[in-house]
């Protein structure tokens, strides 16, 4: 089993550096889910008891991993250079639209708490990653995850082919219309693609602006950590201890030792590629454990989320960024 895992994550990564899909910005994460999608459901390795623990593993002390690992890709000199702007500007987005994702999905589309989290958190902050590190927080189905994936996948990739065409009839720097796309694309490699399509301004813009929005990935997995024991303490009308996603300490830890510490780039990026083999292992196993049935059994409601979501982003955004930065 665990060849087999090894073996897809591996096909995954491979594939998201082709210049096709690098082109659309889909990354070896959505990939991963995908293939192990198609491993789930045309055969029946999960069902085999020897297959439990990878699959438990994968799913859970590696997706840990991974998003320790993520940190080592950012730094707090990052943030300084982006300028206080950008991180008020990443701010707004994030609290605006992980907060109107989740009051829409449940209280309008009548959409479980757990899912309507996922799906604006993709939204929010950065796509499958986000996603993938909320997931322990909210111990949501793999249906609901695989849902939630999907929906960024989807108008991620509309974002990013809309954003270049939206440039071409308008008048805007480059570089802020650089930081508008890394304020509201969903996926890192997305917004890459988008800025890329557009110049190298563009893409610095989009990246400084991106990067920073990852780092708000920290504070808001405490607070949905918060926000959902409260909702289950209320629920079942008794304090419990707070329990402390620890791997998030990880993740700041990660990001303060970039910071502080030489680190060789060689290093830098042989931890970058680590933490994307572990969460495309986990993204496999999550794959694997999807049936396509549960998905179409969930409805076209947190597309329909996303759908909404996109539009704030793209409009909202629009009109903010020039707001904001004029500060």
């Amino acid at each position: 089993m665990w060849f087999i895992l090894l073996a897809l994550a591996c096909l995954a990564l491979l594939i998201a550096q082709l210049p096709a899909f690098a082109a659309v910005g889909l990354g070896a994460l959505p990939v991963a889910i995908l293939l192990g999608m198609l491993l789930g459901n045309t055969t029946r390795i999960a069902e085999r008891d020897t297959s439990q623990s990878a699959l438990r593993f994968c799913q859970q002390k590696l997706l840990r991993l991974g998003v320790v690992l993520l940190g080592f890709s950012l730094s707090l000199q990052q943030l300084l250079e982006a300028g206080w702007q950008v991180l008020v500007l990443d701010l707004v987005v994030v609290v605006t639209v992980l907060c109107l994702g989740t009051y829409v999905g449940v209280r309008w589309l009548k959409m479980s708490v757990p899912l309507a989290l996922l799906t604006s958190v993709g939204s929010a902050v950065c796509g499958a990653s986000a996603i993938m590190a909320v997931e322990p927080v909210l111990k949501a189905r793999e249906r609901d995850i695989s849902l939630a994936v999907a929906t960024v996948v989807t108008f991620g990739s509309l974002a990013m082919f809309s954003y270049p065409l939206l440039f071409q009839f308008i008048e805007v720097d480059s570089v802020d219309y650089g930081i508008y796309i890394g304020a509201t694309v969903h996926e890192v490699a997305q917004a890459v693609a988008a800025g890329q399509s557009i110049d190298p301004l563009a893409l610095q813009g989009a990246l400084v602006a991106k990067l920073a929005r990852v780092m708000l990935l920290a504070p808001v997995v405490f607070v949905l950590g918060l926000y959902w024991q409260r909702q289950k303490d209320h629920a079942l009308t008794e304090q419990r201890a707070l329990i402390i996603p620890w791997f998030v300490l990880g993740f700041i830890a990660a990001a303060c030792a970039r910071s502080v510490l030489p680190m060789a780039e060689s290093l830098l990026q042989a931890l970058g590629y680590l933490s994307q083999a572990a969460l495309a292992l986990a993204m496999v196993a999550l794959g694997v454990k999807t049936r396509w049935a549960l998905l179409l059994n969930g409805g076209g409601k947190p597309f329909f989320l996303a759908g909404v979501l996109w539009v704030l982003l793209l409009g909202g955004g629009f009109f903010l960024v020039p707001i904001v930065l004029s500060i």
